[in-house]
């Protein structure tokens, strides 16, 4: 049976506030954050504020998948508030096996509800604005199968996110390097420029020197990402940076004018194990 009432899922990656997530019905299953005094979960007992004080202290936490359990149960929560049909959009398989871990529990309870998991390929600013695209087009009515057979694809494969890091020290000491090969010196102020290449893993594109052209880089490439295309959505992020972020909404906005939204985050604990703080991100994501 092609469902009809359809719930979206994802984890706490997605770097959406509380009150984003509520008012589009999307639920979320939190990683797991180990350090040294403890495990906590993203998000709900440890945030990126928390992470940064860690990580200027010379702690290195480590994370870990969500539990089984809190995916299985979060699963029958959603079936429980009377939905037949879930979308999930996880974190890229590139960075964790949280998506693998989804596509098993949706196998275990196939008989309870319907679910179709998807490898968002990204992470924070191209995970959320999936989502949260995919809200609005289940308000605008569309189907189950388009949805999963068609829109879901379109999104991830036309979803750009960018972000700049202030050292790489962190990706290296976790074993997420992926694919980044560019050099980061933080007496020379050099920033590199980071993006998810196709196989879901973290690539370097650019890197420059100094604040003010780590937001000019942003804006460019997501301009360069946007092409010729028409219809598109915006997204802004930052860690630990607000102000930052303000001007990249500014220059971005003004770069690319029509755009049906501009959604902002703030990264979330997981990823700034790995990333630091001083983050700044900008996305863009093609609608036509």
């Amino acid at each position: 049976m092609i469902p009809k009432k359809i719930a979206l899922m994802t984890d706490s990656c997605v770097d959406l506030s509380e009150e984003v997530l509520r008012e589009n019905h999307i639920y979320t299953v939190p990683l797991r954050i180990l350090c040294a005094d403890g495990e906590y979960l993203d998000g709900v007992t440890i945030h990126s504020r928390d992470i940064y004080r860690r990580l200027r202290a010379g702690e290195l936490p480590q994370t870990s998948l969500p539990a089984a359990e809190a995916m299985a149960r979060l699963v029958l929560q959603i079936a429980e508030d009377g939905y037949d049909g879930i979308i999930a959009v996880m974190l890229s398989s590139g960075l964790s096996g949280t998506y693998n871990m989804a596509r098993l529990v949706a196998e275990e309870y196939r008989e309870r509800i319907t679910m179709r998991v998807f490898d968002s390929l990204s992470g924070s600013l191209g995970q959320g604005m999936t989502l949260l695209q995919l809200a609005e087009d289940i308000r605008n009515g569309m189907g189950w199968e388009d949805l999963t057979e068609r829109r879901a694809p379109q999104l991830i494969r036309n979803t750009f996110p960018f972000f700049s890091v202030d050292t790489l020290e962190y990706l290296r000491k976790g074993g997420r390097i992926g694919k980044v090969t560019a050099t980061a010196g933080t007496l020379l102020q050099i920033k590199p420029i980071l993006t998810f290449a196709p196989d879901g893993q973290l690539q370097s594109i650019a890197k420059v020197r100094g604040h003010n052209l780590v937001i000019d880089k942003l804006v460019e490439v997501a301009v360069h990402s946007c092409g010729s295309h028409r219809r598109y959505n915006l997204a802004v992020a930052n860690g630990g940076d607000p102000a930052g972020m303000e001007l990249v909404r500014q220059k971005l906005t003004a770069a690319l004018p029509d755009y049906d939204h501009i959604w902002d985050g703030e990264i979330d604990s997981t990823l700034s194990v790995y990333i630091g703080d001083g983050i700044l991100g900008s996305a863009v994501q093609v609608l036509d």
